[in-house]
């Protein structure tokens, strides 16, 4: 087992530290706008995951140049990818995305352009203009998939079946679009074994790379009601970093692992409390998968005696 951290891939295609900023870029989902539904997922915010981004009132420049404001302690000529986080970043008239898109892409300390999106809003005339912004810098399409059991699905309100996101991931990487996908780790009623087929299934779907997200309880959330009423326990500290290390494990080697855990924003997360303390959760994680790896290189060496 290796573990490819997203700060390495990063070092390695761009031969620096590089950060990501999140964008707003007004959208909204089929969730919401009542194509499927006007409640979201379960356990969406009012912000559509976009508490981190920016604001949608300002120009994707301004934008960029607030972002790079934040990061200026951290990086010295940096580079940087814009992310559209906030809702489904593909869920709009082409026209509007072409602006959007083309002015993050066109920023020259941007690298790469990231879009946070549904597989079921990939329509045509988007995966063209995916393929046009490609062939200027790097595109990475990041897809909601969450879980592969269509049980949960429906709980959460996904909205989409699993052979939606197959086919999805097969289109994009026709056009040379990196592919990373966002699984939720502690989705009532999913087991462990639960969630490792579903880290399984995305590490033989073709994704170039994972996103593993700790399940928070959001305040103003319908998931927010489920856990006050006992019906939606979290996770403990210890049995997630066990999770996430035995998840790591399943993993393709060179599949870049955009991230372990979570940023919640601790005025409106309810639960767990615990992942706040990003530090600690990291170094533990770290730890553990550590202790994973010697422990398949002791095997391996085991059975080369």
């Amino acid at each position: 087992m290796k573990y490819y951290a997203l700060n390495d891939y990063l070092q390695d295609t761009f031969g620096q530290k590089v950060y990501k900023i999140a964008l707003n870029g007004g959208f909204t989902c089929p969730n919401r706008d009542g194509i499927l539904g006007r409640r979201g997922c379960i356990f969406c915010s009012g912000m559509g995951s976009g508490e981190f981004a920016g604001r949608s009132e300002d120009s994707i420049t301004i934008q960029i140049e607030k972002g790079k404001e934040k990061a200026r302690g951290k990086a010295r000529n940096g580079k940087y990818i814009a992310y559209f986080q906030a809702f489904t970043g593909t869920y709009a008239p082409v026209e509007k995305l072409r602006k959007l898109y083309g002015e993050a892409i066109s920023h020259p300390d941007v690298v790469a352009l990231s879009i946070a999106t549904r597989p079921d809003c990939l329509p045509d005339e988007v995966m063209a203009l995916l393929q046009e912004m490609n062939r200027r810098k790097p595109v990475w399409v990041e897809l909601g998939l969450q879980t592969i059991h269509e049980r949960t699905a429906e709980y959460i309100r996904r909205g989409y079946s699993l052979p939606v996101y197959d086919e999805a991931v097969v289109k994009l990487k026709k056009i040379g679009v990196q592919v990373i996908v966002h699984v939720i780790l502690g989705l009532p009623g999913e087991s462990a074994e639960d969630i490792k087929e579903t880290i399984s299934y995305v590490g033989r779907s073709g994704a170039d790379g994972i996103k593993l997200q700790l399940l928070h309880v959001i305040r103003g959330t319908d998931l927010e009601r489920e856990y006050l009423e006992g019906r939606c326990p979290v996770m403990e500290f210890e049995e997630y970093v066990t999770l996430v290390a035995d998840c790591i494990a399943l993993l393709p080697e060179r599949m870049v692992i955009h991230r372990m855990t979570g940023d919640g924003d601790k005025k409106t997360l309810l639960a767990p409390r615990w992942s706040t303390d990003k530090k600690r959760v990291l170094n533990a994680l770290h730890r553990a998968i550590r202790e994973k790896e010697r422990g398949s290189v002791e095997i391996q060496k085991a059975f080369c005696r």
